[in-house]
């Protein structure tokens, strides 16, 4: 009986020692690149600096006072707001109706599915430039459209006016993003059995029945993750804006990102840059906390 005890001790304590070997990896990199960084950001608002230098001027919670009142950060979390809904709004329900039309055909329409998700696979600075291209106020796509339909000159300036800007940008990401949702809900559809589907067959409902009363609401824990993934992702907007807008015209695409990435290394006030970095993450981690508790209310229902 000893001797089954120290086996088994020894068995543990052997498992116990692996286990720590290989996550030990893990958790370095976890702390190092995730945890450190916040604590470091939250750390370097309370100073006045300019990235460089290394004299820093302790100044408390004066930059938390200025950020609280700052109207330029407030408008860019608003277009960050706009951002994150009509990103749920476009690219989740197109995601949906691509993936439906694909899991409808078959392996009839996997070259669709082959060339839907090309744009996802593009980098976003490829996209931007390619778009700064296609709505160039002279010789894009739209400009020459509209002078082809009128026989005249005719300029089409998306970029450069307020708001048109901002929604011009939102289309573009939504045509990059789009095909990852719809892979989404592809895998999704994948998960239910046949047999759900031949029991509705035999019970009498039609294609579209089996969609909305069966199919769709079947998906709802994929609703909730794409909702949470696109909320997230909308908030924390950079390479692309700053590719194609600068946040401009006059602020109009401005993002918190744009806006904390011009104060640390184009203004050098990284003190106050790192005060909207930490103001981004706690509006972020509050914002995804408040929209995980409603789809939660909402499943328990």
């Amino acid at each position: 009986m000893k001797k089954t005890n120290s086996l088994a001790k020894t068995l543990s304590r052997s498992t116990n020692i692996a286990a720590a070997v290989f996550l030990f990896p893990a958790v370095a990199a976890i702390l190092f690149y995730m945890i450190y960084p916040i604590i470091d950001t939250f750390w370097t608002s309370q100073y006045n600096w300019n990235g460089i230098s290394p004299n820093k001027i302790f100044v408390g919670v004066q930059n938390w006072q200025t950020l609280l009142g700052d109207a330029n950060f407030w408008s860019a979390f608003w277009h960050n707001v706009i951002v994150m809904v009509f990103s749920i709004l476009l690219q989740i329900p197109i995601g949906l109706l691509l993936a439906t039309f694909l899991d409808a055909g078959g392996k009839k329409f996997n070259a669709f599915k082959t060339v839907w998700f090309f744009p996802y696979l593009m980098s976003s600075v490829a996209i931007a430039f390619l778009f700064n291209y296609i709505l160039a106020t002279n010789g894009g796509l739209f400009s020459s459209l509209a002078q082809l339909i009128t026989g005249k000159r005719t300029t089409v300036d998306l970029l450069g006016k307020n708001p048109q800007a901002l929604f011009a940008v939102i289309g573009v990401m939504a045509w990059q993003y789009t095909p990852f949702y719809m892979v989404y809900f592809i895998a999704g559809y994948s998960t239910i059995p046949t047999t759900t589907y031949e029991a509705a067959v035999i019970d009498g409902t039609n294609r579209r029945q089996y969609l909305f009363h069966v199919a769709i609401p079947l998906l709802r824990p994929i609703f909730r993750t794409a909702c949470i993934l696109s909320m997230i992702g909308s908030l924390k907007y950079f390479d692309m804006i700053w590719n194609m807008t600068q946040g401009g015209p006059a602020g109009g695409t401005e993002l918190m990102a744009t806006y904390m990435y011009k104060l640390s290394f184009q203004q050098f006030k990284m003190g106050y840059g790192s005060s909207v970095a930490a103001g981004m993450f706690i509006l972020i981690t509050l914002i995804a906390l408040f929209f995980q508790k409603i789809f939660v209310v909402k499943e328990n229902d």
